[in-house]
């Protein structure tokens, strides 16, 4: 008997208190109230169950969820409750949970404990009328290399227990859980299935053949054949696209069976693996593809393959344009996942994801229109922070994209040739292999959130102080290494050590003057990518491109809030001095043939340092003096070489002399010598235990994955892997040695082999990190370019108010199709503009 192919759907909804955006646990009273042919209770009293009515087109199965849902929110709405149709409630907690009072959950409850407790979730089920269930039971197995495309177009439940939990679809990962969840295995007939059933059953694991919960089952309750690994989705019109699909997958498959074709399944762990795959990345990462050996493919692709391999069956059943423009609308906007972190990285407030979910789900069926035109020509990709994947501006920077939205090409020219001149003029440039070049600018401010720079000051005032702590112990008592908690080698032998370190006095602050390079993930989420405690550059750029953008770009709208860098000055001086305002403070540059002496120069002047070389300083009675008589009480070395190797145009030994008086504590060194212990790209992997063995905290801001080749279980791993991860030089700076595996060609990647093996220690690998992307100006159109942030820790001891981190910051940008940066490798800058919480009181 050939399927019906008649479409029916459940969806489990949240129900959630309109002012606190808490679950609240309302659905016997709701339930009371609505016809039982169509709501039904489920396991939490947080949620109502809806069941369509059957229909034959899609259609009419779109009227049927927007039927269920409007009843279903306007009785709610008596009652002060929103519907939140999720996979997981974004601001929900353990602590919501709150049983349905039957005997039959009861005894869940009781026997699955955790499982129970924790069941704050909501799917979407599909049926598609097969009452053949011999041949239901043969479908349901063809169909399994499809479903991991239907739970990425389905992902809506990122956030858990009020945090974000790395997934798109954590509710298919707790849903996992359960005995009876997954694949069956082969099955020959509904017989077969059966037996399967009653031995479940019989073993006491489950109590019923409600309990099968497999991926796909033929329904305990209609003669159908039941899709069960889909989030329930928001936007009515993402049920309705996944529904058009599942019954295209059943229709290929019964003609498959028809035509006596062989099936080759798919084996158990690859099944797992790419459910799996699709729940982590959702529409963001990547799908494993339908082949005998299956490969990775970025999410769209698989899911266009899997629209135009259907294309027959959507074609006989009516529903090929249909889903064609779904798909494509689903693809443009995202799926709930990426909208939701969306919402949270705009405002930063779990409380408004969940009031944006509520109102997708009131409709309409296509979801709220967007009120920012599309920027067509875009190329959009998963995250992207100022665009999202429909193409749309993100709200925060609406009107930052208006702007150059109205200006013509001749006019955006303009302002480039302004920009250039300014540069030119403002004599702003960046060594680069002994030359000075000027600094490229984009045109194009990029924003910083107030949460997201609460989130980055918390994690970076934590990671100075362990450095702080770190640097003063290795020269000072050793306890780590005493302790054990770090090998002695990876220390005191580092490219970063110097003896001469040892001879400063307890107590000093070795690195008042921290940077650290961040990156953002294609979900939102901050890293660290590298800690700079030497001399990180970069401060006097992001004064330079402010007062640029200011000059270049006043009719940009600044956003309320923002933060003067120029109040980093001020800082910087305090800090250099010990944290005293009074004193005289001294920049000691190696010159005009060092890359940042454009910097040099700026920050000198604005923080009201002296700028001066080794031929500027003379020691004189154990004082550090310039050469017009002034006693410099700390000095900021921004020097190309050691101090102690620092020699004048006579050829004194200048540094050693001043090192001297450093000891005797006479004169303030920011940054010491030996500083780069701390920031060899080895003890990188260390600064989460540093973090804990000073702080006795937790870190609250997460490392990128590192491997230490000179370890030798982690040696090999890299030799394997050269060509998939980012390897670099453990004393590199600027980029220099970096090598991006996925990118380089074989050739390269052979000779890196090559260089690890021949000093294990003397090299790192990262994993690659998926760089978020920012519009950039690429002649008048704006287009996608990889981004990481560097910001300004100033360090006056270890305690926690002791570190204060600078309003200021400098987005470094990638050239179009590298991840690299550093101006020396062809990069340009952003201005980056943070705004302020309420604690700060404003801008600087």
């Amino acid at each position: 008997m050939p399927a019906e192919l008649t479409l029916g759907a459940e969806e489990e909804l949240h129900l959630v208190d309109l002012d606190s955006w808490k679950l609240v646990g309302r659905a016997p009273q709701l339930l009371s109230r609505l016809p039982a042919a169509n709501y039904s209770a489920e396991i939490q009293r947080t949620t109502v169950e809806t069941n369509t009515d059957v229909v034959d087109t899609l259609d009419g199965l779109r009227a049927e969820l927007l039927r269920l849902r409007r009843l279903l929110v306007s009785e709610a709405a008596r009652d002060n409750v929103g519907v939140a149709a999720v996979g997981t409630a974004p601001s929900a907690a353990f602590a919501d949970f709150e049983l349905t009072t039957t005997g039959r959950y009861g005894r869940m409850q009781e026997q699955y404990r955790m499982l129970v407790d924790e069941q704050l979730i909501c799917g979407l089920q599909i049926h598609v009328g097969v009452s053949d269930r011999d041949l239901a039971v043969e479908i349901m197995q063809r169909i399994a290399r499809d479903l991991p495309v239907l739970t990425a177009l389905s992902a809506s439940s990122p956030y858990f227990n009020e945090q974000d939990t790395g997934y798109s679809s954590i509710r298919t990962i707790i849903w996992q859980r359960w005995p009876t969840a997954g694949a069956t295995g082969p099955l020959r007939s509904a017989q077969e299935y059966d037996a399967l059933l009653a031995d479940l059953i019989h073993s006491g694991v489950i109590a019923d053949e409600k309990m099968a919960y497999f991926d796909v089952r033929p329904s305990s309750h209609a003669p159908t054949l039941e899709l069960r690994v889909c989030d329930v989705c928001p936007v009515v019109d993402d049920a309705v696209l996944i529904a058009g699909l599942f019954r295209a997958a059943v229709r290929a498959a019964e003609i498959e069976i028809l035509e006596g074709r062989p099936h080759e399944p798919v084996a158990a762990p690859m099944h797992r693996a790419a459910l799996w795959q699709a729940a982590r990345g959702g529409l963001s990462g990547n799908l494993l593809d339908r082949s005998l050996h299956p490969r990775p493919v970025p999410a769209a692709d698989a899911v266009w393959a899997m629209v135009e391999r259907l294309q027959g069956p959507l074609t006989e059943l009516g529903d090929a344009d249909e889903v064609r423009w779904l798909a494509e609308s689903a693809l443009a906007r995202g799926n709930s996942a990426d909208r939701q972190r969306a919402a949270y990285v705009d405002l930063g407030r779990l409380e408004d994801v969940m009031e944006l979910v509520v109102a997708e789900t009131r409709g309409p069926a296509e979801g709220p229109r967007p009120a920012a035109p599309e920027l067509r020509r875009y190329r959009a990709r998963a995250g992207d922070e100022a665009i999202g994947s429909n193409r749309r501006p993100r709200p925060a920077y609406e009107a930052l994209v208006e702007v150059f939205r109205d200006l013509d090409a001749d006019r955006i020219d303009e302002r480039a040739r302004a920009r250039d001149a300014w540069v030119a003029e403002h004599g702003v440039t960046f060594g680069v292999e002994g030359t000075q070049q000027p600094f490229a600018v984009d045109l194009v401010p990029r924003l910083v959130s107030p949460h997201e720079w609460d989130d980055l000051r918390r994690g970076l005032v934590q990671r100075a102080r362990a450095i702080e702590c770190f640097l003063r112990d290795v020269y000072g008592e050793q306890r780590i290494l005493q302790d054990g908690l770090l090998k002695p080698d990876l220390v005191v032998g580092s490219p970063g050590w110097r003896d001469e370190a040892l001879r400063l006095p307890d107590g000093v602050v070795r690195a008042p003057v921290m940077g650290f390079d961040l990156v953002r993930n294609e979900f939102g989420g901050w890293r660290v990518l590298e800690d700079n405690v030497r001399n990180p550059s970069g401060a006097g750029y992001a004064l330079a491109v402010r007062e640029l953008m200011d000059a270049v770009m006043p009719d940009l709208p600044r956003p309320s809030g923002l933060l003067d860098p120029a109040g980093a000055l001020a800082l910087l001086r305090t800090t250099v001095l010990g944290g005293r305002t009074d004193g005289t403070a001294a920049l000691l540059s190696s010159g005009p043939d060092s890359s940042a002496w454009f910097e040099h120069r700026v920050l000198a002047e604005r923080a009201d340092l002296v700028l001066v070389g080794a031929d500027d300083l003379e020691v004189v009675d154990g004082e550090v003096r310039h050469r017009d008589g002034r006693r410099l009480d700390a000095l900021y070395l921004r020097l190309d070489v050691e101090l102690v190797d620092l020699v004048d145009g006579a050829g004194r030994a200048v540094g050693a002399e001043v090192l001297d008086v450093a000891e005797a504590g006479a004169v303030l060194l920011a940054n010491a010598p030996g500083n780069g212990v701390a920031d060899d790209k080895a003890m990188y992997c260390y600064v989460p235990e540093l973090i804990g063995y000073y702080l006795d905290e937790h870190p609250t801001l997460e490392s990128v994955p590192t491997y230490r080749t000179g370890e030798e279980s982690e040696y090999r791993m890299v030799l394997d892997r050269v060509g998939e991860l980012v390897t670099k030089p453990v004393d590199g700076h600027g980029g220099a040695g970096v090598l991006i595996g996925p990118e380089a060609s074989a050739a390269e990647v052979a000779a890196r082999r090559t260089e690890i093996a021949a000093d294990p220690a003397g090299w790192v690998a990262q994993e690659v990190v998926a760089l978020s992307s920012h519009p950039t100006l690429a002649g008048s159109l704006l287009q996608p370019r990889h981004v990481d942030l560097r910001v300004f820790a100033y360090v006056t001891g270890t305690g926690p108010d002791d570190v204060v981190l600078g309003g200021l910051g400098l987005t470094r940008m990638a050239p179009e199709g590298s991840l690299v940066v550093n101006s020396s490798r062809g990069g340009g800058a952003k201005d980056t503009w943070i705004i302020g919480s309420d604690t700060e009181g404003g801008p600087v």
